[in-house]
């Protein structure tokens, strides 16, 4: 029987793939020496995926802060973080304007007390969005 190689490569480089493909064409399973490399098994239809998170680290809402406020704040974090700290409302205003924020961030900024914010939090906390809670 005539073995096929092929003409873009040496036979070595022709048995170095082929045995790397052995295990794929005889079906025996992963080719990966390494457990990280292996892919995760799926979730059966209807059947929520198990995930485990170290402890204090869960996903959900913050305590003290509703969904909406995180949303919100995620909003004015991706819109503001960029701006020069301090800064004013005319300055927030003027910043999102130029970022050409949607306009619930607009109405936000424009809806600010007129003073000086440190960052996307104070701004948050002066619009009554509600301060997660640090967990220890």
């Amino acid at each position: 029987m005539e073995q096929r190689r092929s003409d873009k490569h040496g036979p070595r480089l022709d048995e170095e793939q082929k045995h790397e493909t052995e295990g794929m064409v005889r079906g025996g399973g992963t080719t990966h020496a390494e457990e990280w490399k292996e892919p995760e098994a799926m979730p059966a239809p209807g059947e929520e995926p198990q995930r485990s998170y170290p402890p204090g680290h869960e996903p959900g809402t913050p305590s003290g802060i509703t969904q909406q406020g995180v949303d919100m704040r995620s909003d004015l974090a991706k819109w503001l973080s960029d701006a020069q700290w301090p800064a004013s409302k005319d300055d927030l205003v003027q910043h999102a304007e130029s970022a050409g924020a949607p306009d619930q961030v607009m109405d936000m900024a424009r809806a600010l007390p007129d003073r000086r914010y440190a960052n996307v939090a104070d701004v948050a906390k002066a619009l009554g969005l509600g301060i997660e809670q640090r967990r220890w």
